[in-house]
């Protein structure tokens, strides 16, 4: 279980690092391209994708987190 978590929270850091990256190349692509350029957009959807899966895993890290403490 402690190897499920670390690996939960290595893959949190990996996705809160694409996400920092990604938004300074929809930044970048916005305003050489503009707001509502398909790339932009692209960029934007991809961006959101990364975001949905950081929250998906900071809320399965925190329910076993409270699940162990119930525990104890």
């Amino acid at each position: 279980m402690i190897s499920r978590m670390s690996m939960t929270s290595t893959e949190i850091e990996e996705l809160k690092e694409g996400i920092k990256q990604l938004r300074k190349e929809m930044i970048q692509t916005a305003a050489v391209t503009g707001l509502n350029s398909h790339k932009t957009l692209a960029i934007s959807q991809k961006l959101d994708q990364l975001i949905t899966r950081y929250q998906r895993l900071l809320f399965k890290k925190k329910s076993r987190l409270m699940n162990e403490s119930k525990v104890v």
